[in-house]
């Protein structure tokens, strides 16, 4: 996986069919039932004089393959949309020249250096971590450390490590193999370009302490990560939006940033994409619980958002 590809799916870490018929019957959701419960990584979105229903689908970024599991009610619900929707279209994901593009846009503004926003002792820390990597300073000493964090992040991605064959997959490229088979149109909720501004709406500074957290915390992380993938597999995406809201890493704090203002803005465009066609909606799980997540959003809007188990 190239540098650009890595970063893409950074900053996606922190953190039944679409066709048919079948008219849903009148749902009212207050403010008790709004927020879902169920433990499901599929959703049927029907209602809002919807011609046919659409899906939402939870995602997880990064997973080893062993531990990957699709239904085939998934399948059956890719195979009889018209398009799929991702985060970031997977054509953009996967094309080199956005990569390289982005890229030039991964170094802190004003050269900004990463000794310039750490104490001494941190920033020595740092260096070892990074040494122990095998990243010289000049590697990294200018990268945005958000970036740098999704990096370290995904050092068992694919090809990373520099072996041919990773252990490691993602959802979204699973379901875009299969989606390119059948031809399906792709669309994105939001853009690289916007993906990149969530970098610069959190300090220099805020980031860099979260890095030095993050490493210090590593062992923790890997145990996150593994508590991360049980709770997809039991499909618990109510304990999945839990846990992104507690982060420990200090990202917490700007859980509204990398979360919340992001599934505002793609509810209208989920509305636009739904009205022209059936569409497989694929995101992260983390994005599907709570009372900010997806699913309540599209319920508050007036659409009946069910649990397809």
């Amino acid at each position: 996986m190239r540098l650009g590809q890595i970063f893409l799916w950074g900053i996606l870490f922190l953190l039944s069919a679409c066709g048919g018929s079948r008219k849903a019957a009148p749902v009212t959701y207050t403010p008790d039932n709004i927020v879902p419960t169920d433990k499901s990584l599929l959703w049927r979105i029907s209602g809002k004089s919807l011609k046919n229903p659409s899906y939402l689908y939870g995602t997880i970024h990064i997973i080893p393959k062993e531990d990957l599991q699709i239904s085939e009610g998934t399948w059956n619900a890719l195979r009889r949309c018209q398009k799929i929707a991702f985060e970031i279209d997977m054509k953009e994901m996967t094309n080199l020249r956005t990569q390289f593009s982005l890229l030039t846009k991964a170094f802190m503004k004003n050269g900004t250096t990463l000794k310039d926003l750490l104490p001494p002792e941190d920033y020595s820390y740092v260096q070892e971590r990074m040494a122990e990597k095998g990243m010289a300073a000049g590697m990294f000493e200018r990268l945005k450390p958000m970036f740098l964090t999704m990096i370290l992040s995904n050092e068992e991605a694919p090809s990373l490590n520099g072996k041919s064959e990773s252990k490691m997959t993602s959802v979204e490229m699973e379901l875009w193999r299969v989606a390119k088979k059948q031809k399906l149109k792709s669309e994105g909720l939001e853009t690289t370009a916007y993906q990149m501004s969530v970098f610069d709406s959190i300090p220099y500074k805020a980031q860099a302490e979260m890095l030095v957290e993050g490493l210090r915390n590593e062992q923790g992380g890997d145990e996150q990560l593994a508590q991360m993938i049980k709770m997809y597999q039991d499909q618990d995406i109510e304990s999945m939006q839990k846990m992104i809201s507690g982060d420990t890493d200090g990202m917490g704090e700007y859980e509204d940033v990398l979360l919340g203002k992001r599934n505002r803005n793609w509810i209208p465009i989920m509305a636009r994409l739904m009205n022209e066609q059936p569409t497989f909606f694929a995101v992260g799980a983390g994005h599907l619980g709570g009372k900010g997540g997806v699913i309540a959003l599209l319920r508050a809007e007036g659409y009946v958002v069910e649990a397809v188990k």
